[in-house]
């Protein structure tokens, strides 16, 4: 395995190590994201029931000013029949509703304010959230681009295992065909100097000198003779 690639496998092992212990940004976003729409779902369920308690202190209120009103009624009805006694304590029933009143009324000042602040809270949130979700869409895509973008350089670079691995096995593929073609040479002029023979050709080496030579000898015959049919007289 050449040194550099080797030195680029164990830069590689190093950075996913790092980055496997890491948290994951789109992960972590989502959590984020998770935990502000929990904080809206209570939010909601704390302005629910400040809600339900407001209507319920309006529902008492209206409850002891219909008593308090009707113990008025009874202390004029009683004064008109002249039964004074009667109309002290239909008065009493009445100070006492009234007193009631005024405390369910400060009651329902305080839930009133609350409300109000949830109701902006809330609202305050919810646009809050929306516009975390779309940045946090935007970055999340940004995230997944330049991760590519870094698998494609680190190919490139050869710091990753795609177009490094491609890289080699072309290399060694020329290696392998230059040795082949070197190969292929030497062992034709091996056979040329006769060091090897053809398993199949019984001729020892003189005659094969002898033959190479009745060989040149008849192509000069046979040259000579057309040199001479040409340039013969017709």
């Amino acid at each position: 395995m050449p040194m550099f690639k080797h030195a680029a496998e164990i830069l590689e092992a190093r950075v996913n190590t790092f980055l496997n212990r890491a948290d994951d940004p789109a992960q972590t976003l989502d959590l984020s994201y998770e935990k502000m729409i929990t904080t809206l779902q209570d939010t909601k369920r704390h302005l629910a029931d400040v809600i339900t308690e407001r209507i319920s202190l309006e529902n008492q209120m209206a409850a002891a000013k219909r008593d308090s009103d009707k113990a008025e009624a009874d202390a004029r009805m009683a004064l008109q029949a002249q039964r004074e006694d009667l109309a002290r304590a239909a008065l009493t029933e009445k100070q006492t509703a009234q007193q009631k009143i005024a405390a369910l009324q400060q009651a329902h000042d305080s839930i009133a304010t609350q409300a109000e602040k949830l109701t902006a809270y809330e609202t305050k949130l919810q646009d809050h959230i929306e516009q975390f979700r779309t940045q946090k869409e935007v970055m999340k895509t940004q995230m997944a681009a330049a991760a590519a973008e870094v698998g494609v350089s680190e190919s490139l670079s050869g710091l990753g295992t795609g177009l490094a691995d491609a890289g080699d096995v072309m290399r060694r593929a020329q290696d392998k065909t230059a040795q082949m073609q070197s190969k292929a040479e030497a062992m034709e002029g091996m056979t040329e100097a006769g060091i090897l023979s053809d398993p199949l050709d019984a001729r020892d080496s003189t005659e094969k000198e002898l033959d190479k030579l009745r060989s040149t000898t008849g192509v000069d015959a046979d040259l000579a003779r057309l040199k001479a049919e040409i340039t013969a007289p017709k």
